[in-house]
């Protein structure tokens, strides 16, 4: 294993432990306010996630000359903990197994409509701005 591939490894999993517990904490703040009759702590860090992995991506390699190490560290191991498609899956299997089926249907066009939405008004405003 040569130097870079292992110091982008450590960056990957340095930006994953910070993005797992940030994913956490906002997650908890969510329902802390909005409560758990709706997974809205997973929808919120997935919709937040998908924003700046569309914004970072594109002002990161074309606006930015960031070290590479940064860079994994952020897109990869950062957003890639902090988003999250197993809970995403968890919570609507959850929900369509305790019956709630519209709920469970909401979640779904809501998360994946959201974070579509979002990952590309995060492109698009990284694309707009002057750096």
């Amino acid at each position: 294993m040569t130097g870079r591939l292992l110091g982008h490894l450590i960056a990957i999993m340095l930006g994953g432990a910070i993005g797992a517990v940030s994913r956490y904490g906002v997650s908890h703040f969510v329902y802390v306010l909005m409560g758990r009759g709706f997974p809205y702590g997973t929808l919120v860090v997935n919709v937040l996630g998908s924003f700046l992995m569309g914004y970072l991506s594109v002002y990161l390699l074309a606006k930015v000359n960031l070290d590479p190490a940064l860079r994994f560290a952020i897109l990869v191991g950062f957003l890639g903990s902090f988003t999250t498609f197993s809970t995403f899956s968890m919570d609507t299997l959850s929900l369509l197994e305790s019956g709630f089926i519209a709920k469970a249907f909401t979640n779904i066009v809501i998360s994946v409509g959201a974070s579509l939405t979002a990952v590309w008004l995060g492109v698009i405003l990284a694309r707009a701005m002057k750096f």
